[in-house]
């Protein structure tokens, strides 16, 4: 069977021993990391929104404003092309995937938390800078503080959550991180349709509120227990145990603490964790998790629509308040579908949200591309019933999205590393999904110019392939203890021919 393995531990002769309790101080810590999220969401949602305010335009971009008043004869698809203002949006993800490495040593040596907590000041730097600036170069070096503050919250706070999750609601809890991402992206659409009538000063105040959610972060951050996985991989033991007591709600963690204890073991053997990534028992979770699963994310198109939402719905004719209404309604979307996934994940699995998710977003891109080249294009103006059908058609693509790829993204990359290669997995997780999210702000402004409705159809194209990548090479992670996942590969009917024999780990590594 395509991704065949096991749902119960496999090989494990420790996991049906494992027990817990679901305890306050477990789901305070858990709320507090996943905060982390909100920061990402905020950015995304409001971004978006503030290029498409006048008043911004007017302050940084004349040309770009001049060109969405004109009545010019040139396509309306390309009103917002200007690599500028996408370099406005870009230049955050571009900072997150280089910061990510130094989040990794970071998360590595001192532990989860201290990212977390680095990243918050990050954050709140760059959102103050972007409220009071005063020109083009103040505000790219604002987003560059914001995007050191993701690179650092999003290298650990999946982690975190992992780590600090029962394997049996692992899902749901990892899944935190997408919910409060969603949430973020909402409240910053609705921030945007209030301050977008503040004139002239109301982008100002969308930029400057990035610093509430990174507030939040840090003072609960400062009362965070480390997980008990870091503090084993630290030497820490004692402290590790009694942290797992706490979180289990039990003093029966025997089972489960051997099985860190034993991970932890193999991890301090390890020297140079990227390199111990690229050897051939790890080449499934390399693959998989840190090139694979977080460019497909991308590469499905939605956080185009995330970022563009309004600018999109400008360009298709909407107002400016009905834009940014339009994007907010689609943001809700993602909430639900946040909810419903933390809520079935672990009982389907992520292989089923995968596929059958992924055929409903093949079916809204393609719709839209077929409405667009319909219905759309050279100063025409959309007819009220197909602007309306545009919009559902991307609220069902961005549900469909929130509980598959949004979410999944994140969960099973986190899942898939053991613990001696997690945090420089980790770091490759968030370096290839920054690079691809960086590239997907930067071109799609000009690819919407340029390909038109064909944009949709390409990103159709990229979810098929992704589909048959997931059905075929991806195995079912569900109630899996993450220390016991390698198993997984070993059964694994294509990566078993590259984990089961270690014939390489044998051979004696030559001298540099």
């Amino acid at each position: 069977m395509a991704g065949g393995g096991f749902a119960n531990g496999g090989d494990s002769k420790r996991a049906h021993l494992y027990e817990y309790k679901i305890t306050a101080y477990f789901i305070f810590a858990c709320i507090v990391a996943a905060l982390g999220g909100s920061l990402f969401g905020y950015d995304l949602g409001v971004s978006g929104g503030v290029t498409s305010m006048d008043d911004f335009l007017i302050e940084f971009f004349p040309k770009v404003y001049r060109r969405k008043h004109a009545h010019l004869k040139e396509t309306d698809y390309c009103k917002y092309d200007n690599q500028i203002l996408t370099l406005f949006t870009s230049s955050l993800y571009f900072a997150a995937l280089v910061s990510t490495f130094g989040a990794e040593a970071l998360t590595r040596k001192k532990g989860r938390r201290a990212s977390i907590l680095a990243g918050a000041v990050s954050f709140f730097l760059g959102g103050l800078m972007n409220a009071f600036a005063k020109n083009i170069a103040m505000l790219i070096v604002g987003r560059i503080l914001l995007g050191i503050g993701i690179g650092f919250g999003n290298q650990a706070v999946p982690l975190y959550l992992s780590e600090m999750a029962p394997a049996k609601i692992r899902g749901a809890v990892n899944q935190l991180f997408q919910l409060t991402t969603c949430l973020g992206i909402l409240i910053a659409n609705f921030i945007n349709y209030g301050t977008e009538k503040i004139h002239p000063w109301g982008w100002r105040l969308s930029l400057g509120l990035a610093t509430v959610p990174a507030t939040l972060m840090f003072v609960g951050g400062l009362f965070l227990p480390e997980t008990p996985n870091s503090l084993v991989e630290q030497g820490r033991l004692e402290e590790g145990r009694r942290v797992l007591e706490k979180v289990r709600g039990t003093t029966n963690v025997d089972a489960e603490f051997a099985d860190l204890l034993d991970a932890s073991n193999v991890a301090r053997a390890i020297k140079n964790p990227f390199r111990n990534l690229l050897k051939r028992k790890n080449r499934p979770q390399l693959v998989i998790g840190a090139l694979a699963i977080p460019a497909f994310q991308q590469l499905t198109g939605n956080n185009s629509i995330l970022f563009y939402a309004p600018v999109i719905f400008q360009s298709l004719g909407f107002g400016s308040g009905a834009a940014l209404y339009s994007s907010a309604l689609t943001s809700g979307a993602l909430v639900i579908a946040a909810l419903i996934s933390m809520a079935l994940v672990d009982k389907f699995g992520r292989r089923a949200f995968f596929l059958e998710a992924g055929a409903e977003m093949i079916a809204c891109n393609v719709a839209v591309g077929i409405t667009l080249a319909k219905e759309f294009g050279e100063g025409k103006m959309l007819p009220k019933g197909v602007g309306v059908l545009l919009v559902v058609l991307i609220f069902m693509f961005v549900l469909a999205y929130g509980r598959s790829w949004g979410p999944l993204g994140w969960l099973v990359p986190s899942e898939l590393f053991p613990l001696e290669t997690r945090s420089a997995g980790q770091s490759i997780v968030v370096c290839v999904n920054m690079i691809f999210t960086a590239l997907i702000a930067q071109c799609f402004l000009a690819s919407l110019c340029h390909l038109q409705y064909g944009i949709f159809l390409l990103f159709a194209g990229l979810i098929v392939i992704m589909s048959c990548f997931v059905f075929f090479l991806l195995p079912e992670t569900k109630q899996v203890p993450i220390e016991e996942i390698h198993f997984l590969f070993e059964n694994h009917w294509f990566w078993k021919r590259y984990v089961g024999s270690g014939d390489e780990d044998e051979k004696p590594v030559p001298p540099a």
